[in-house]
């Protein structure tokens, strides 16, 4: 493995340190903190989000509230990172995304871009930082990257979604992206196809896949769990999902076509729900559903022990072409029989290891088949394969590519 250079790291993120579920950035920079100081700045609130989020009693927006409306750069510390991390809530910004193209949202663009630089400007001062490289993680919003004299040693963009295939985010978000990889000595993209997508825009392009926090989801193998309230009196088997419910991902469809072909197991839906689907069909209606809602990543080993398969139900379309998800890692680091639609050459990566359905008929019977008693020689092989994919792996590679970008 590469050695560590002696650099902090300021990393900008879309996700915030509070995010309801997993994280791809704050998974990376708590890795990087074992070794080096992390700077890791939030999203900033808008004044519209503000209003949003006291309605809906967001405890961590309360929190923040009077720094950022004093326009004061917060810093926040996590317990889960104890060493060497400091988040970093920016002020207030303007909601401006329902600007059309043009000037005018040029202007107030550049004024929230001026927000964030300068909170950024504020984290260097305060905490002495010389030596540093800079990370926007699918943020081009606000500095998708740094003026010269801010001093960053490396801009590095790390591109996790096909950011065209979300209406708000393509209005003005693709051209910010396209502007930010042009500009960043490295793009960090997380799947075969956003390989293809931004090679366009930048000939320093870095193949960097999603990993796991191997030794959360090991617990499963490691730990005994009672079985969880939620699951109390519901026989038969446990079919499982973990992560973000929203519009443009899950086949809501092919969730309620699996609670009606397995009628006496129990299907477990485990993340945010961020979409009118479940309702629109009727699957919140569904008996043998039970909607978990969001849960930290500490929570999660005991619901997944107890899940006899683990789904990854995606839609096949344009965006989801462009992912690799998290989750499957996850997964196989506890052991677990994955069913998924085949919905990326990225996925399909994994065929000899999960059952992968290119169809609903497929999908249904081969939960049938995950359900199946569990071959030994199997589970070792997913643990061996997720042992291969562990952030700590990831944040090597990062360094070996950082290494290449400054010369040795």
């Amino acid at each position: 493995m590469t050695q560590t250079p002696p650099y902090d790291i300021v990393f900008f993120s879309l996700f915030r340190t509070d995010n309801p579920y997993s994280s791809i950035s704050l998974s990376m920079a708590k890795e990087l903190a074992k070794t080096n100081r992390v700077f890791y700045v939030n999203h900033p609130y808008s004044v519209l989000d503000v209003w949003r989020g006291l309605r809906a009693g967001d405890p961590f927006l309360r929190k923040r509230l009077s720094g950022m409306l004093l326009g004061r750069v917060g810093y926040e510390h996590l317990e889960a990172i104890p060493e060497n991390f400091t988040a970093v809530q920016p002020p207030l910004t303007l909601p401006v995304n329902w600007l059309p193209k043009g000037f005018v949202y040029k202007v107030f663009q550049r004024f929230n871009n001026g927000i964030v630089l300068r909170a950024i400007r504020r984290v260097l001062r305060d905490h002495t930082v010389k030596k540093y490289i800079y990370i926007n993680c699918y943020d081009p919003f606000f500095a998708g990257s740094l003026p010269a004299k801010m001093g960053a040693a490396l801009h590095i963009y790390h591109c996790i979604d096909d950011i065209t295939q979300n209406a708000y985010t393509n209005k003005h978000g693709t051209a910010l992206e396209n502007e930010a990889i042009g500009r960043a000595d490295l793009t960090f993209v997380t799947s075969t196809n956003l390989q293809k997508l931004k090679a366009p825009f930048s000939d320093r392009i870095v193949l960097y896949f999603n990993a796991a926090d191997v030794s959360v989801f090991h617990q499963v193998i490691s730990n005994k769990y009672p079985r969880p309230d939620l699951l109390s009196g519901r026989p038969g088997k446990v079919i499982g999902f973990i992560g973000n419910l929203d519009d443009l991902r899950i086949d809501y469809p092919l969730l309620k076509k699996i609670a009606g072909a397995y009628p006496d197991h129990t299907l477990l839906l485990v993340g945010p729900v961020n979409s009118s689907g479940p309702a629109d069909i009727g699957l919140d209606r569904c008996p043998n559903v039970v909607f978990a809602g969001s849960r930290p990543l500490a929570q999660l080993p005991p619901l997944l022990q107890h899940m006899d398969c683990v789904l990854i139900p995606f839609l096949c379309n344009t965006l989801t072409r462009s992912i690799y998800p998290l989750k499957i890692n996850e997964y196989l680091a506890a052991g677990k029989p994955v069913v998924s639609t085949a919905f990326s050459e990225d996925i399909r990566g994994f065929s000899d290891c999960i059952y992968l359905a290119e169809n609903e008929a497929e999908f249904i019977v081969q939960i049938e088949q995950a359900l199946g008693p569990q071959d030994p020689v199997q589970v070792q092989q997913r643990l061996d394969i997720a042992n291969e994919n562990t952030w700590e792996a990831r944040i090597g590679q990062l360094w070996e590519a950082v290494a290449v970008a400054v010369g040795g």
